[in-house]
């Protein structure tokens, strides 16, 4: 399966990175494409900072109301959950029936190295996502001035065209969808010594229920986030019993600002969207990761040959944090 190139994006996804210097070598790279799109009369969708919102409002002028915008910051914290915000859009907007543009900006320089990983992982799934979605441009700006070399050279094989200095051309390292769709086994880093570990299977889930309370308790979480932090924890541990070989092991530990919670079992995951699409009303399961990427602020997901990972990053919330 290839990806769509610069000849055939007028019917199919094209994703295209935007290589960019500075904010105004950001308004040249950006303003034609949406100036371009309301001569043509296509639905819109921006998600950047709130910084480049503002900025861009102030160039378009009266035609900024053609284009709706969304803060980055708001929709894209937890990258997982920006491929659901996409599909909102092209529902809403008749994505598949018309041509349809978007501009999405989830790397930058301030993101930590998980969440940079993690936005990696999500701009390769993009192209998993919405392979067959029809025609639609989605421009992925990187600042080439602020972000590593080796960031820049990974926007190279998630974008199929690579857009800079006011030309584009199609990228010569792109993967195909078959590896976009492979397990993703880029490693965690490793648990600190002194993590808390719990073992777990079917008979167990309430005695680590109550363990994981605990924790989120000593952690400084307040009572209505300790709940969240149970829930989600609980419903990958769930996954581990039905699909992970009924038993796994929790690792429990601080960094920074965040609880981290390692949920470890010998199951493989195969869907490369999962947790990622929003389950249909009348769906019997698969809600579990989905309702696990609503209540943390990271969900990194790794399958193994050994076995599946998953660790949750939950940071308290701005009230908890400040009364702590």
């Amino acid at each position: 399966m290839g990806l769509t190139t610069t000849t055939d994006r007028d019917h199919a996804f094209s994703h295209e990175a935007l290589l960019y210097s500075g904010e105004a070598d950001f308004l040249a790279g950006t303003l034609p494409f949406l100036r371009q799109g309301v001569a043509a009369g296509e639905p819109m969708l921006v998600v950047v900072s709130a910084e480049k919102i503002r900025a861009l409002r102030a160039e378009l002028a009266g035609d900024c109301d053609a284009v709706n915008f969304a803060d980055m910051s708001e929709v894209g914290d937890n990258p997982a959950r920006i491929i659901p915000a996409w599909q909102d859009f092209l529902a809403d907007h008749g994505g598949g029936t018309r041509p349809v543009r978007g501009i999405g900006e989830p790397i930058w320089a301030g993101r930590t190295p998980d969440e940079l990983v993690e936005c990696q992982h999500h701009e390769t799934l993009l192209n998993v996502a919405f392979a067959d979605s029809g025609a639609w441009r989605l421009l992925c700006p990187y600042d080439a001035d602020a972000l590593p070399a080796a960031v820049i050279e990974e926007a190279h094989r998630s974008h199929a065209i690579i857009q800079e200095d006011g030309s584009e051309q199609a990228s010569e390292i792109s993967r195909d969808l078959d590896q976009m769709a492979a397990p993703f086994d880029v490693p965690l880093p490793e648990p600190p010594e002194g993590a808390h570990e719990f073992a777990f299977d079917r008979w167990s889930l309430s005695k680590l229920r109550a363990s994981v309370a605990s924790e989120a308790a000593g952690a400084g979480f307040g009572a209505a986030q300790v709940d969240g932090v149970v829930l989600a924890v609980h419903e990958v541990a769930a996954n581990s019993v039905r699909h992970g070989g009924g038993r796994g092991f929790l690792l429990v530990w601080r960094d920074r600002d965040a609880l981290i919670c390692d949920v470890r079992d010998d199951g493989h995951i195969n869907q490369p969207l999962v947790g990622r699409v929003r389950p249909a009303l009348d769906a019997l399961g698969s809600r579990g990761l989905w309702m696990v990427n609503q209540l943390c602020d990271l969900v990194q997901i790794r399958s193994f040959p050994t076995g599946n990972v998953v660790r949750l990053h939950i940071r308290p919330t701005a009230d908890v944090a400040s009364s702590a």
